[in-house]
């Protein structure tokens, strides 16, 4: 008989396994990837290289040890893997042989190295690389520990002088360097004050490419990016032919005439409500052509999960061998897909559609078989394989299950996919998680989910959280209210200038039509989300009585303190369309905080003390005067943690923040 499943448990997530980056060889025969796990006894997590054999259908891990690999690339010749990998405190670039061995360090430093790009003879390798904030002044073992100290003071100059997740920001920004590896020495190949992004060999090796923003003040102008072209050496610099705003993901046209980029032409906009498009740019000098102006989508994957990094950038759009065609990813309705374009421009057309999301993708040299990092509603993401058809769609194949003995145990519930009308009738996608062993004759306790964002989606991946508390006994409502990506641009604008205003009341309309179904006790139903969906839970909690019990997390109340108190407040102004000096009454008016009176149910709040996204400072606000209030609220800081506590955590510190939201609504939405 097979073994009856079990739910999902909080611990569960402590056994994932996470397919990360990957790389497909020259000849298509192989594919290389990250594989994270957690090691709950070191409270850490690490991650180690694999290899699929496509030929064999076999897995093989390739490195081993505490360490986190990462970014595999193959060479040209398809002999060697260049990757890196933080060891010893320090970062460094590793080569390993496509047959497996003992990997080789070729590069070690203090600091921050990525984006691997090699020349066509596989002899050099390009990288970006910034020094640690408060970097030794040698590699002594006095100049160390001295660089350890807290320093005396911080003497600040910078506009964005922090950012979550980092840390203070060192005044030397990312700078493209190159290593030779005959010569085994590196060469910096830009300088300055400027931050570079997305380096790249042309196809001939003759040249190479990069984004910077130059601007006198880049850091008030993050936007504004510029592609360059030089020689290796960093020599007869030329700024490519389009629009101010930002650029992302480059590639080369396999014939080396053009460059392909994910962005917009609006500089003004760093909150995500303006699609990013599909772009190529001509290396003789023409302007930028906007592939992808009349597909309303974004072009990048926003769909939120906790066993997934968020918003990553988006993939590199993948030629086609003739570069006559470009492949790139795009949500639509809680999925992410992959499409086609002819360089020419025109309607794109699906290759790949499914309930899932397309999070990363690389081809062959000779374009015919693509790699891809597919997540969906049953897995926590693995490798698939596409054959590219010419006329037809391809199907990918999944090749591996890292979860498979994991989940062979659990009942992992299947999402149902629900649209309802909001208040003036627009249609609004959401999901349904069910408890195991649902019943339809019974009433549940419920809880609604809102997500981060704003400008990000929920959709067919599978979210732990969401899984877990489904398992506690609770139906499970999670809804993609106006200012959410996958619907169009107007759908994501909608909430620009008028937080509270759409976007609430399409989360009441969501809660109307859970409280609809037989099997919800309209009674006993919970509000939670993170981030914006903490703002969220904030708003409703203080403009109705409609929820019994609310957590909120790592959330903004105050919009007039958050301009100056996070990593990016201070480039509010087209998102709210007001500034704290000239508009100060609209963001009172957006703020939760205003409306602190009127918050009665129960509320729990969770905060990171190193959240400089949404400072810890907005919880401290909330939880003193709900406290001097005598309302009914327990305040919860997790020390060290950044913003993205439910994804990247460390692994205990996760187990008690899910811990302490089924505590909370068991203990007030079960009676």
């Amino acid at each position: 008989m097979p073994q009856k499943k079990r739910a999902m448990r909080r611990e569960d997530l402590l056994d994932f396994k996470f397919v990360r980056t990957l790389d497909i060889s020259p000849d298509g025969r192989r594919v290389v990837y990250a594989r994270e796990w957690i090691d709950a006894e070191d409270n850490k997590y690490y991650s180690n290289l694999w290899i699929y054999d496509r030929e064999a259908d076999t897995h093989t891990q390739y490195t081993f040890g505490k360490h986190k690999d990462r970014t595999p690339v193959f060479s040209p010749g398809g002999t060697q893997i260049a990757f890196c990998s933080s060891r010893d405190k320090q970062d460094g670039i590793y080569l390993i042989a496509a047959d497996g061995g003992a990997e080789q360090e070729i590069l070690r430093r203090r600091g921050s190295l990525g984006n691997l790009s090699w020349s066509p003879g596989g002899t050099q390798l390009l990288f970006l690389f910034r020094k640690a904030y408060n970097a030794p002044a040698s590699e002594s073992e006095e100049d160390v520990k001295e660089s350890q100290k807290e320093p005396v003071y911080r003497h600040i100059k910078r506009l964005w002088y922090r950012l979550d997740g980092d840390g203070w920001r060192p005044e030397d920004g990312f700078h493209v360097w190159r290593y030779d590896l005959r010569r085994k020495e590196a060469v910096q190949i830009t300088h300055g004050r400027y931050n570079e992004e997305c380096p790249l060999f042309s196809p001939d090796g003759r040249s190479i490419a990069f984004v910077v923003n130059r601007r006198k003040d880049p850091d008030r102008e993050f936007l504004y990016r510029d592609i360059i072209v030089c020689d290796p050496n960093g020599r007869r610099e030329r700024k490519l032919n389009k629009p101010d705003g930002p650029a992302y993901s480059l590639s080369w046209s396999p014939d080396g005439k053009y460059l392909a980029y994910i962005g917009h032409d609006n500089p003004h906009d760093a909150w995500g409500s303006t699609n990013e498009n599909l772009w190529i740019v001509s290396i003789s000098g023409a302007k930028a052509r906007n592939l992808t102006k009349k597909f309303d989508t974004t072009l990048y994957d926003p769909t939120i999960s906790d066993t997934d990094d968020a918003f990553g950038g988006p993939t590199p759009p993948v030629w086609s061998a003739d570069s006559r065609k470009l492949y790139f990813g795009a949500p639509r309705h809680g999925s992410n897909d992959l499409y086609s374009i002819a360089r020419r421009g025109g309607s794109p057309r699906v290759e790949a559609h499914g309930k899932w999301a397309i999070q990363d993708f690389r081809a062959d040299a000779a374009r015919k078989v693509m790699a891809m990092r597919i997540a969906d509603p049953k897995s926590a993401g693995d490798v698939w394989v596409m054959k590219l058809n010419r006329g037809r769609s391809g199907k990918p194949q999944r090749v591996s299950e890292v979860n498979r003995n994991l989940f062979r145990q659990i009942d992992i519930g299947k999402p149902q996919s629900v649209w309802f009308r909001s208040y003036d009738g627009t249609r609004v996608q959401a999901w349904i998680l069910k408890p195991q062993n649902f019943k339809q004759r019974r009433k549940y306790p419920a809880i609604v989910q809102v997500h981060g964002g704003p400008r990000a989606q929920y959709g067919n991946v599978l979210f732990h959280e969401m899984q877990y508390l489904a398992a506690c006994g609770y139906v499970v409502f999670y809804c993609n209210p106006r200012g959410s990506q996958g619907y169009g641009e107007a759908f994501t604008k909608a909430i620009i200038g008028d937080w509270g205003g759409p976007d609430y009341e399409d989360v009441m309309a969501g809660t109307d039509f859970l409280c609809e179904q037989p099997f919800v006790d309209p009674k006993r139903v919970g509000i939670t989300g993170g981030s914006y969906g903490g703002y969220m839970t904030n708003w409703a909690i203080g403009h109705t009585n409609r929820y019994k019990a609310a957590v909120t997390q790592r959330s903004v109340v105050n919009l007039i303190s958050f301009f100056g108190s996070s990593d990016v407040g201070y480039d509010t102004k087209e998102e709210f369309l007001a500034t704290p000096w000239d508009q100060f009454d609209e963001l009172v008016r957006m703020s939760p905080l205003t409306y602190v009176k009127k918050m009665r149910p129960p509320l729990l709040i969770i905060h990171s003390e190193q959240d400089l996204r949404c400072n810890v400072e907005q919880a401290d606000e909330l939880y003193a005067m709900l406290k001097y209030l005598g309302r009914t609220v327990e305040y919860v800081r997790f020390p060290e943690e950044p913003h993205g506590l439910s994804r990247g955590g460390r692994p205990d510190r996760r187990m008690a923040r899910l811990r302490f939201i089924s505590d909370w609504f068991d203990k007030y939405l079960r009676t």
